[in-house]
């Protein structure tokens, strides 16, 4: 058992045996309910004698994932309001010892998920050097919902004020304030996306790793104020604050589920904006599409999975029944001419089914070009693409959406990744994969040369023959969304 102090108070924590300290639950705001809720994040209370740090606290509340994404994807609930909390692993809990930190910032599409999963034990990082905090925050209408008189984002406020904590705190756990990292996958990495251009995030962090995620994806106020009025609608209230926080939680988070189902049913842009495009009618809300520039101070590594929205086919049955006039509805709903794009991407794929290829339009939409386009606009970045392929449901799952997470964590026998990753995944490559991560944390460099318009160098994680880097990977289909957003 070991402790450290915190602004708030001290904590206890505990060892095991292979070196590693762990601090759970810690709370690095308020409970955002009551007087607070829809509000920006208030300080925590401060707290006398040791508090007891060795179990995970609440999550913000959340409706599971739906069959069957319930069993593929890794999160947990723990019930209670003092749900903005943060775990911490270090190797070496005493001031001083200024190692370098990494921040998770899970994903869920903004409406699941949370930090204290066990896929996300950050021991691994911490067993390598870095002490390694993950956090919740706020989620769907809690954290997202565009509501009159109140902020926009509040989720993104959460994660400033889990920052802030780790600049004012983690010196006592080991860490560095100055050479702070903050990842995420998914929701996670366009939470990263928006906080790059976020003034009250500046200086919180050093350095960012996007995964599967960065700046295009976000809502309107004028799309968010549909999506609102509809939730309203559905719940027979006034799209007010006070009238969401008098509805119990009971009825509010099948709502938000419904909502998305909606969507999916009837993609009229008129009903929901934006949201037709990636069915999230929960996410930052921004004026405009805004990518740092040359004079962004982070470092950044970026990437995507080869085959991301595979995991949206497959378990779902729905890549080889996916019908010829949808994927020309879908690509030129992203932008595209059908008749100009879909014969480009079917000459490297000849027997592919219209599922099939509408799993590399939508992936290169959703996930790879706005990758590409971030690390264009700032220079230095690190480009990665992940193309390990699942063997999982016939081998047809691929190099899916999250399919990463254990290789990043370096936890491929987590009992909740079984579901992606069928039998023997590959250490060799989580050694790789989770090598670089620590590495860009500690030195900036991932260990592979940066991204320019010249080369374009991609290092390609695969387990056989082993990664490496590629350069201008899949020209002729990146060449296709010049000019689309």
């Amino acid at each position: 058992m070991t402790v450290c102090r915190t602004r708030q108070g001290e904590v206890r924590g505990r060892t095991s045996p292979d070196g590693v300290t762990s601090f759970l639950g810690i709370p690095y705001a308020a409970p955002p309910f009551g007087a607070r809720r829809f509000r920006p994040p208030s300080p925590p209370e401060p707290w006398t004698g040791v508090r007891e740090a060795t179990a995970h606290g609440p999550t913000p509340p959340h409706a599971p994932y739906a069959p069957p994404f319930d069993t593929l994807i890794p999160e947990n609930a723990v019930p209670g309001e003092d749900c903005l909390n943060l775990g911490v692993w270090t190797p070496a809990p005493e001031p001083g010892a200024g190692l370098p930190v990494m921040v998770w910032l899970h994903g869920g599409a903004f409406t699941n998920g949370s930090g204290s999963a066990s896929a996300y034990d950050g021991g691994a990082f911490a067993r390598d050097g870095v002490v390694c905090v993950t956090l919740n925050y706020r989620l769907g209408t809690d954290g997202f919902l565009h509501l009159p008189g109140r902020p926009d984002n509040r989720g993104l406020l959460d994660q400033i004020a889990g920052l802030r904590w780790v600049r004012d705190n983690i010196a006592s756990f080991g860490g560095d304030p100055d050479r702070v990292t903050v990842f995420g996958e998914s929701a996670g990495a366009m939470s990263i996306g928006a906080l790059l251009t976020t003034e009250a995030a500046r200086g919180l962090f050093r350095r960012a790793i996007l995964q599967s995620g960065a700046c295009h994806h976000f809502l309107r106020p004028a799309s968010a104020a549909l999506i609102a009025a509809r939730l309203a609608e559905k719940l027979g209230i006034a799209a007010a604050p006070e009238a969401f926080e008098a509805v119990p939680l009971k009825e509010l988070l099948p709502a938000q589920a419904e909502l998305r189902a909606e969507i999916a049913a009837d993609p009229d842009p008129a009903r929901w904006g934006e949201a037709v495009l990636n069915m999230m009618p929960f996410e930052p809300v921004l004026p405009s599409l805004t990518l740092p520039g040359p004079d962004c101070d982070v470092d950044l590594l970026i990437g995507s999975n080869r085959e991301e929205y595979r995991l949206f086919l497959v378990p779902t049955e729905r890549l080889h029944v996916f019908p010829e006039t949808s994927l020309r509805a879908m690509t030129a709903g992203y932008g595209l001419d059908p008749a100009e794009a879909l014969p480009v991407y079917r000459a490297a794929r000849p027997d592919a089914t219209p599922g099939e290829l509408l799993d590399a339009v939508a992936t290169d939409w959703f996930y790879r070009i706005p990758a590409i386009r971030l690390a264009e606009s700032v220079p230095g970045s690190h480009l990665y693409e992940f193309a390990w392929r699942s063997p999982r449901f016939d081998g047809t799952l691929g190099a899916c959406h999250a399919l990463e997470l254990p290789f990043v964590f370096d936890r491929l026998h987590d009992p909740s990744y079984a579901g992606l990753l069928g039998a023997d995944p590959p250490q060799a490559l989580a050694d790789a994969v989770h090598g670089a991560w620590v590495s860009f944390a500690k030195t900036g460099s991932p260990g592979w040369k940066a991204y320019d318009r010249t080369t374009r160098t991609t290092m390609t994680f695969t387990a056989a023959p082993g990664p490496a880097p590629v350069d201008d990977p899949r020209a002729r289909e990146r060449l296709l969304w010049e000019g689309v957003r």
